[in-house]
């Protein structure tokens, strides 16, 4: 069927993206469901720095490439082999496919499934195959699921079903920055109630870790970034605290915590926000790291405090989640009012306003926009 995309032809175009325009909606030829596929009508999908780190060629991928990957859409067909979906199910789609036969899949770590990374990598779906044609040559798919299109076709291993009644543009930010931030918190780095923790980078996925904390009970939560408005924010959302990310910023929470937080959750995907959780961090604490930064970034730090000071540092890619399990469990806890997802939402737009919407998140302007492609 012929649908409408956003495709990324080439990385590295200067902002403002709305003068540049990087990202061109073209019409794509899309394919049925192969084995084990479904096609959906995407009803949301949201604007991360995943997709903007591509989109600025800090992570090369494949290209053309369809982008998108933070979705929530209804099924519409499905392919062979899959017998616990039907059309009309509302689906969120997962940005790493779990092939369930791996080593990392066997262990209950789907995040790490080393088949899914190879197909993310190459710019296929979980099989290998790519279910996009423009003008007679293939496009790459974006982490299995490119989103900012009018319908996809994705692997089953990609997507969780939830309820039909939920809110797509709520339902989609379930499949990325809930899962990372929230996870995070719960499943990495173990918040316990009446602990200490500091939030650093608060973009979507930061706040969303910012709401995970206090749901839960961390006593003290210490909100940090660059940006003045984003700490205003994140004391809306709960923080106790806000820093400002400065070189004074390390001295001033260990002061005011008498030694530093129990954890450190870095979220800014930058190797300085990363030293940084590491020196606020008490001893015996533990720094949990989800952000993503540039492959070339390196850390530097003294190898003898590791021991000295009993720290730990803990990377969490999906929030170390399970998502067929903590999707579910995220949305019964956002449903009791106990994870407010919906205020990280602050934009929806066209599928034509997207070069626009990458200039809000890029520059802080907006938490987490959505994209309704119809």
């Amino acid at each position: 069927m012929k649908i409408r995309a956003a495709v990324l032809e080439r990385s590295g175009l200067t902002a403002p993206y709305a003068e540049s325009r990087p990202l061109a909606i073209r019409e794509l030829e899309l394919a049925p469901p192969g084995l084990g596929e479904v096609m959906i009508r995407i009803d949301a999908a949201g604007l991360c720095h995943s997709d903007l780190s591509v989109i600025d060629g800090n992570r090369p991928r494949p290209l053309p490439m369809a982008l998108g990957h933070e979705a929530a859409g209804t099924v519409i067909e499905i392919g062979a082999g899959v017998d616990d979906l039907r059309p009309g199910d509302q689906v969120v789609c997962v940005f790493v496919p779990s092939c369930g036969a791996c080593l990392s899949c066997a262990e209950g770590r789907p995040a790490l499934c080393e088949p899914g990374a190879g197909a993310n990598g190459a710019g296929t779906l979980l099989s290998g195959a790519r279910r996009l044609v423009c003008d007679g040559e293939p496009v790459n798919h974006h982490l299995g699921v490119s989103a900012f299109a009018t319908h996809a076709t994705v692997s089953r291993r990609s997507m969780v079903k939830v309820d039909r009644d939920l809110d797509p543009a709520h339902a989609a930010l379930f499949g990325c920055a809930v899962l990372t931030g929230v996870g995070a918190v719960f499943n990495a780095a173990a918040v316990k109630p009446g602990s200490s923790v500091a939030v650093i980078g608060l973009g979507g996925v930061g706040l969303a870790a910012l709401i995970g904390a206090r749901a839960a009970g961390a006593e003290r939560i210490i909100a940090v970034d660059r940006v003045p408005a984003k700490l205003d924010l994140a004391l809306q959302f709960g923080a106790t605290d806000a820093v400002i990310a400065d070189a004074e910023a390390a001295g001033r929470i260990r002061e005011m915590t008498g030694g530093g937080v129990d954890q450190a959750i870095e979220l800014a995907g930058a190797a300085p926000a990363l030293e940084l959780a590491y020196w606020i961090t008490r001893r015996g604490g533990s720094v949990t790291t989800g952000g993503l930064p540039a492959p070339t970034a390196m850390l530097s730090l003294p190898a003898v405090s590791l021991v000295a000071e009993e720290k730990t540092i803990r990377g969490s890619y999906l929030g170390s989640c399970v998502p067929a399990r903590d999707i579910p469990r995220f949305v019964r806890m956002f449903r009791r009012g106990i994870l407010p997802v919906d205020v990280l939402l602050t934009h929806r737009l066209s599928l034509d306003a997207i070069n626009e919407g990458f200039d809000l998140l890029r520059t802080g302007e907006a938490v987490r926009s959505v994209v309704i492609p119809a």
